[in-house]
């Protein structure tokens, strides 16, 4: 279990850094790892308690997991995505804890949710790509209700993973469909990779919470 995070951060750079873009099939190989081993860390965060949240974590980081080799068939990955982001918005809602602050944090992410997908319509819509615009409005909606459920839970893990799986997806968006950005693989991956491995590692502090809790009613008890 300690290994584990020294494994993946060593396959994720092997696969940002050393993968050639082909043969295909061995680049996707090498970018299924990092996140079969990161859905491995989430499933043996201790204690074992067999909660909503874990079990909704560890479905959402499997279906983005299957999004990895999806994506390249855009709207089957972007799917997988989807399905896994709403996996994830079930998991937080769970651990949810009513902050005023963190409540309105949803102006800021609505602000920036609006100007991203405004400024990737606008683009579609140039290139006669109109075909993408209500997946990509869908996709942004959910991401950004995520990133806010996340923000919810007061959990750091579960916070600082959503926002950079915003970013991730943001500079992927704004490389794929607006303009080229330098590094964007590496960027894209990197924020991506911490994403889900912080994502994965806030159901230790849930898990944590939800036996701090049980204890607590059974010594009241």
């Amino acid at each position: 279990m300690k290994r584990l995070p020294l494994a993946i951060l060593i396959m994720a750079i092997i696969y940002i850094w050393l993968i050639p873009s082909d043969p295909l099939t061995i680049k996707i190989l090498f970018k299924l790892v990092p996140m079969l081993l990161i859905l491995m860390y989430a499933y043996l965060q201790k204690p074992f308690a067999s909660s909503r949240n874990r079990w909704l974590i560890l479905t959402g980081l499997f279906f983005c997991m299957q999004g990895d080799w999806l994506i390249t068939w855009f709207i089957l990955g972007l799917s997988s995505f989807l399905v896994g982001h709403l996996f994830y918005v079930g998991g937080f809602l769970t651990k949810w804890r009513f902050s005023i602050v963190r409540f309105v944090l949803f102006i800021p992410i609505a602000i920036y949710a609006f100007y991203m997908g405004s400024t990737i319509i606008h683009h579609l819509s140039d290139k006669g790509d109109t075909s993408l615009i209500w997946p990509v409005i869908f996709y942004i909606t959910v991401i950004s209700t995520m990133v806010w459920s996340a923000i919810m839970t007061g959990n750091k893990w579960a916070m600082f993973g959503s926002v950079l799986f915003m970013i991730s997806d943001s500079i992927l968006s704004w490389n794929q469909f607006v303009s080229s950005i330098s590094y964007s693989s590496i960027l894209i991956m990197t924020t991506y990779y911490l994403a889900q491995f912080f994502i994965a590692k806030s159901i230790q502090a849930s898990t944590v919470g939800h036996s701090l809790s049980q204890n607590n009613s059974l010594n009241k008890a």
